[in-house]
Order: C-alpha cells, then sequence, then structure tokens
C-alpha cells in the first residue's frame, strides 16, 4: 500500500461536499485509506475557492486536525515545477497540478487521489505514469446513480502499478 497519500482540490471538494458527484468515491477512499493526506498549498487555496464560503469551515477544521497536510515547498522545488509548467504547457496544466506530480516525484510510494483524469497523461520522472485511482467515470456517466465498486478501485490501482514496473 502507498506510504505517502496525496490529494487534490477535487478529492477535497468531493469529500467535504455532499452534493458533489464524486462525493461516494471520496468517501470510499478517505476510508480505505485515513488520513493524514498530503497536499501543496496551492491545491489548498484551489478548494477553498471552489468550496466557497459554505465549504471553507469544513476545510479549514480538516487542516486544523492535520488530516490534510501541506508537505510541499515550493522553494526547493520552483525550478522542476517551472519545468513541468513548460513540458505541459499545450494541455496546459495548473500550477497546483505542478505542484502535486512534482510531489508523486519526491515521496516514496505516492498515490494521488483526484478527480482529475489529466494525472493519466502526465508523467512523473518523465516516462512512469501517476500512480493515481480516480472516480470510475464510465460508471458514473452509464449510470449517474451508480456509485463506485470497492473493488473497481482496487483493481485500479493495481492496474497503474503495474504500468510502473
Amino acid at each position: 500500500m502507498a506510504t505517502s497519500v496525496i490529494i487534490d482540490a477535487g478529492f477535497l471538494v468531493a469529500l467535504l461536499s455532499r452534493d458533489d458527484a464524486n462525493h461516494p468515491w471520496a468517501a470510499a477512499q478517505a476510508a480505505r485509506l485515513p488520513p493524514p493526506w498530503k497536499t501543496c498549498e496551492p491545491a489548498v487555496s484551489e478548494a477553498f475557492h471552489l468550496l466557497g464560503a459554505a465549504g471553507a469551515r469544513s476545510l479549514g477544521d480538516l487542516l486544523h486536525r492535520r488530516a490534510a497536510i501541506c508537505a510541499f515547498h515550493l522553494g526547493e522545488e520552483i525550478e522542476h515545477v517551472v519545468k513541468l509548467i513548460t513540458k505541459y504547457a499545450a494541455m496546459p496544466i495548473s500550477f497546483a497540478d505542478a505542484c502535486l506530480l512534482r510531489m508523486t516525484e519526491t515521496m516514496s510510494d505516492p498515490l494521488l487521489l483526484t478527480t482529475d483524469s489529466n494525472f493519466r497523461i502526465y508523467r512523473r520522472h518523465g516516462r512512469k505514469a501517476v500512480p493515481c485511482v480516480l472516480p470510475e467515470q464510465s460508471r458514473q456517466s452509464a449510470d449517474p446513480g451508480a456509485k463506485p465498486d470497492l473493488d473497481d478501485v482496487l483493481q485500479d490501482v493495481g492496474r497503474i502499478f503495474r504500468d510502473e514496473g
């Protein structure tokens, strides 16, 4: 199992907003991979913006309890982050995503919980797939009321790690 669980703004929004279509997925991941989770300030800023006033208190509580920890030091990684932004400029990659991608390169056994499918395209260390778990998009689009099955999520994680080897 991953020793460094990294979360993005999409995961935070899905977890804290019961109205979010990905809330059941995020809740299942939170139960399977309990805190503390690692993130970066740009992702937290994005989550505060997306949640708005209604979710600010919940996100603040999550940070205060140290369930989500900002574990990225931009000053030490700025050169790498700018290179990633340049590399993926055609997509484009957000500043938060570049920081998260860099986190996957610097942490041992990373696993990113994200709702952003671009992480399937990004590569860590230039060629390796980003180990991440995303909501089951095809199942949700086929049946909007369907909840992701934990077995499907675990199978997806296994596939990602096999691709890296």
